[in-house]
């Protein structure tokens, strides 16, 4: 009896020991990763943007870029690489190092509507990212060459109708394309889809007649409207634009039904340490939400809309089932 009590307190004594080391251990350990986390950011972080500049992506990468820094003396660094619908922006996060220092900020084009654009893409919008926060919503608008003679929704559609694919649209995301796609659909028409690698190298065609009409982000085409240089025939919203109160829904102007937007967030690669995930989401809805940012939201009619990382996830996850209805519907093959 006695000699088992003895080792029975013999081994309570080794496992205080033990808890005693592990407990040191994690401290230490803590005290190790507190710092790390405390000097995050220490360095320069970059943003990578799928679109050329001045694109509505690159405006807000830049808007909030420049916030994070006015705030938090954080210095950030706008990386463009336009091209193949965002394909070769995302790949170049998905492979970088997952420390908090490569963001994309992005839209729906990388992160809901490719996987359903395309056979095989070279990412996967889930698993080789880390949500970070949603950043906006934004809305398009129709514009046309002013030579085109057509000043409504409705001539556009009789124009097209009475002559079938000569009419062109060019586009610079999926959301551009796919609200092209969208209208021929829905106002039975048939036009000639031309593809280019941003929103801003489609509206230099359409200023120089090459095309026809295009619908793209706000940001892009309505200081063009402003300047008389295009034409708008209406906007891609439920509701109107504060900034052109005067331009009809393409709803209104007889798309009955027509709605589609857009929505931009941030990632970085997958496995970046979750309290790096919770220092930046909080760094970005900062800058977000901050006095920095607020003109870019203002002037291009942007609904500021931040999340946590984990609604961020569940967001994407919808708007990728939503995208491809839209696809589906529209008849659009996968490339």
């Amino acid at each position: 009896m006695h000699a088992s009590r003895q080792g029975s307190h013999h081994t309570g004594r080794h496992a205080a020991r033990r808890i005693g080391t592990l407990m040191a251990a994690a401290l230490a350990l803590g005290a190790a990763s507190a710092p790390a986390l405390a000097e995050y950011p220490d360095k320069n972080i970059r943003f990578v943007v799928p679109f050329a500049a001045g694109s509505a992506t690159d405006q807000l990468a830049r808007a909030i870029g420049q916030a994070m820094t006015t705030d938090s003396k954080v210095t950030v660094v706008v990386d463009n690489k336009p091209g193949a619908q965002g394909f070769i922006a995302a790949s170049d996060v998905a492979k970088a190092a997952p420390d908090g220092y490569t963001v994309l900020i992005t839209t729906n084009t990388t992160h809901a509507a490719n996987e359903h654009l395309y056979k095989k893409l070279p990412y996967d919008p889930v698993k080789d990212f880390s949500p970070i926060t949603a950043l906006g919503k934004g809305g398009q608008i129709m514009v046309v060459n002013p030579e085109l003679p057509v000043k409504t929704v409705g001539e556009f559609i009789a124009l097209a109708k009475k002559q079938p694919g000569k009419l062109s649209f060019g586009s610079g995301s999926s959301s551009s394309r796919i609200a092209g796609e969208l209208f021929q659909q829905m106002a039975d028409v048939k036009l000639l889809h031309v593809p280019y690698k941003s929103n801003p190298l489609a509206v230099t065609d359409l200023l120089g007649n090459q095309i026809q009409m295009m619908i793209t982000d706000t940001a892009t085409g309505l200081p063009q409207v402003k300047s008389g240089k295009l034409r708008a025939l209406g906007v891609s919203g439920k509701s109107r634009s504060p900034l052109a109160p005067e331009v009809p829904t393409i709803d209104e102007a007889g798309v009955k039904g027509y709605e589609m937007s857009y929505w931009f967030a941030a990632y970085t690669p997958a496995n970046t340490p979750p309290a790096v995930v919770n220092k930046l989401n909080e760094l970005m809805v900062k800058a977000a939400r901050s006095e920095t940012a607020a003109p870019f939201y203002r002037n291009t009619g942007t609904e500021v809309f931040t999340s946590t990382p984990a609604e961020l996830a569940k967001f994407q996850g919808e708007e990728s089932q939503k995208w491809g209805r839209i696809i589906k519907a529209a008849n659009i093959q996968p490339e």
